[in-house]
């Protein structure tokens, strides 16, 4: 696997300037910039200049955007929103939902502060929310979910791979759980997507929110929202703009006429250079491929985690390769100050809670990783 690893690095490594001066293993935060995605938007600049406001044609940019995101998660073009961030599709999301008949949002501790945050929002309209706690090692066991998934359940939002410690949910299971006692299911998957394959058939979700600005190598900005086809008309957002309508050109001000695909999800003029920027960034994830990343990232990270163990370094991430994302996540005294004596020394890293995060994508090599393994070496002391 090491050898694969190395081979998918020295294939598109160069594609990204970063590493010619530093150590980069933080694309749980931001992917590295490529070559194509700078190229990408010095081609928005000169189609700006050259055409001056060419709506159409980025209207067009949109959709090439909306289909290269189906195409990465198997939905059809219809099933998918563009949006300005995940915030925002699931905002559209909750503003369409009644919390009469059923009124339960069953959250859980993994979930990013924005999805606690909108949902909580909801209770102002007859929502009640409920969190679904960790376990101790930090992995939610499918009984925990058992006891809080009930018949007044309206929907469950989960967290497909968790920003705080790696860990990764069985999706499929807790899914057919809500199923079963008939809850729709949210799933955020910004921490997996362009690490690993996502499939919405597969993972059977209901509605699938991501974003480009990590693995997907685009940049802020740009996000994504899929609904399934048959719940589109079941979800009437309040939580709109003109970019929702069903003819975002007939410029109708006296009428709310949202479209009849999941563009109903959208809302205003969409985020036309970071378009550019995404299209490109998936272009180039799937290129590389997403499936050989996943393969290539286990092989780095098992040589980390050995690297890890012989530094008696105290690891939150899970150990089994089906219940980890690409981060891996190791405890500190000093998240921060970690972070930046690591950043004095050119490698770039992050920090969440008390532990520093390492995440390794398509262009990192054993190299980097060792690199990584000496700077924790001789700042030991900061290692819980």
């Amino acid at each position: 696997m090491a050898v694969e690893a190395a081979s998918l690095a020295t294939r598109c490594r160069q594609r990204f300037p970063i590493f010619e001066r530093q150590v980069y293993i933080n694309s749980c935060s931001q992917g590295a910039l490529s070559d194509a995605v700078r190229a990408a938007y010095e081609q928005y600049l000169e189609d700006w200049d050259d055409r001056g406001a060419p709506w159409e044609y980025w209207v067009e940019r949109q959709e090439a955007a909306r289909t290269a995101f189906a195409g990465l998660v198997n939905a059809s073009a219809d099933e998918i929103a563009v949006t300005t961030s995940l915030s925002a599709g699931v905002s559209a999301l909750a503003s369409g939902l009644r919390f009469t008949q059923r009124s339960k949002v069953v959250l859980t501790d993994w979930e990013f502060p924005t999805i606690g945050q909108i949902w909580h929002a909801q209770e102002a309209r007859g929502a009640r929310v409920t969190h679904v706690k960790a376990a101790a090692d930090g992995t939610i066991p499918l009984e925990h979910f058992e006891s809080a998934i009930d018949d007044d359940t309206l929907i469950v939002a989960l967290t497909h791979v968790c920003y705080r410690n790696g860990a990764m949910l069985d999706v499929p299971a807790v899914v057919e759980l809500a199923h079963e006692r008939g809850a729709l299911v949210l799933l955020d998957a910004f921490q997996a997507i362009g690490s690993l394959p996502v499939d919405v058939a597969e993972l059977g979700v209901d509605f699938l929110g991501a974003g480009v600005l990590k693995y997907l190598l685009g940049s802020a900005g740009l996000g994504f929202f899929y609904c399934r086809r048959d719940l589109v008309e079941r979800v009437r957002p309040t939580q709109t703009g003109w970019f929702a309508d069903e003819n975002i050109f007939a410029m109708d001000h006296t009428d709310y006429s949202p479209a009849h695909t999941a563009a109903r999800f959208q809302s205003g003029t969409p985020p036309v250079p970071a378009i550019y920027a995404g299209i490109a960034g998936i272009e180039l994830m799937q290129q590389i491929g997403v499936a050989e990343t996943r393969d290539h990232v286990l092989g780095l990270n098992a040589h980390l985690l050995d690297g890890l163990d012989e530094l008696e370094a105290k690891v939150v991430t899970p150990r089994a390769p089906e219940r980890r994302g690409a981060l891996i996540c190791v405890k500190s005294t000093d998240a921060m100050a970690l972070v930046s004596k690591l950043g004095e020394e050119g490698i770039v890293t992050s920090d969440r809670d008390d532990s520093l995060r390492i995440s390794a994508h398509c262009y990192n090599t054993v190299e980097d990783v060792d690199a990584v393994l000496a700077a924790l070496q001789r700042h030991r002391k900061l290692l819980a």
